[in-house]
């Protein structure tokens, strides 16, 4: 776990605690933000090249990352969201791009929830969110593109204002046929890692976090 995942945890762990130990009103008022932090499990991010790229193609390997959310209430049973989701792995291939550098995918996204039943102990919520996503490779330009998710999953209770998330999502990115990834230029010499002759690609991963509310 990275220095930043660390304090992703540490800052939720505090204000869950700090939550907890706030003593709840006689009738204590709706909840208007939440705060969430994650970790994650992701596969997929299949890269298919062009005939005519000698690399073929390549397929970054599965691996944990982690996220953040931030959520605006609009009622009870829904709230807007910011979601940002960041792994960095390499290709499972190492044959199939020279080097196999690290790669690091991070998405963007704005979106909503919805609750399917508020009133249930166990909350099982729906999401959709729009953004970019960003595919960079160490000594390589970043490549930004259009992409879009769905996920859902349970939030477990664990005090008044906090709640333990279990979740699964999964991310499409659409790329042009004629897409190049992680370019580079030696002497005035440019190169590019992969060329894509698909159309998207796909993501998926399961997560484990907490949410607190405020």
């Amino acid at each position: 776990m990275g220095v930043q995942a660390r304090l992703v945890v540490v800052f939720l762990a505090v204000a869950a605690a700090a939550a907890a130990l706030v003593p709840a009103p006689a009738e204590a008022a709706a909840p208007r933000f939440q705060v969430s932090g994650f970790g994650v499990y992701r596969v997929g991010g299949d890269f298919d090249a062009g005939e005519e790229d000698a690399q073929r193609s390549a397929d970054l390997e599965e691996g944990g990352g982690w996220g953040l959310g931030l959520g605006l209430y609009r009622d009870a049973s829904s709230w807007y969201e910011f979601l940002y989701s960041r792994q960095t792995t390499g290709f499972s291939k190492a044959d199939a791009v020279a080097g196999s550098p690290d790669v690091t995918t991070e998405y963007f996204h704005l979106g909503g929830s919805l609750l399917f039943d508020p009133a249930s102990y166990l909350d099982s919520w729906l999401s959709l969110t729009v953004g970019v996503t960003r595919f960079k490779a160490d000594g390589f330009s970043a490549e930004s593109e259009f992409s879009a998710s769905l996920g859902t999953g349970l939030s477990v209770p664990v005090g008044e204002r906090a709640a333990v998330l279990l979740g699964v999502r999964g991310y499409l990115t659409f790329v042009d046929q004629d897409t190049r990834f992680f370019c580079s230029s030696i002497d005035g010499i440019g190169s590019c890692l992969l060329s894509s002759s698909g159309s998207t690609v796909f993501q998926a991963e399961a997560s484990l976090g907490l949410r607190v509310d405020f």
